[in-house]
């Protein structure tokens, strides 16, 4: 059986690769992407402290299910968004995405 410390490596890793991406990449896709990535690390711990403490409860499994239907959510109206604005100004990146300043 893999160890609990080898799943939070894991989820660990993961979290650290989608701050990365959401702190270093410009393109708005990207930007989702790494807080997909940070979202599925959230699961992997969910489902690993599930397993290794209460495997009786599913309350790991719910919180898990709860959060696969917010990445679901976030990256419909997210894309949505991203397609918004990229119809009106051509452009994807973060930094010249400026409809809400004055």
């Amino acid at each position: 059986m893999i160890p609990l410390s080898w799943y939070l490596a894991l989820a660990g890793g993961l979290f650290c690769l989608g701050v990365y991406g959401v702190l270093a990449r410009r393109n708005a896709v990207a930007i989702l992407m790494g807080i997909e990535l940070m979202l599925n690390a959230v699961n992997i711990n969910l489902v690993a402290f599930w397993r290794y403490v209460t495997p009786a409860q599913i309350a790991g499994q719910a919180f898990a299910i709860m959060v696969f239907a917010v990445a679901a959510s976030e990256a419909a109206v997210g894309l949505a968004l991203i397609i918004s604005v990229y119809r009106r100004r051509t452009t994807v990146v973060a930094e010249e995405i400026d409809l809400l300043k004055w």
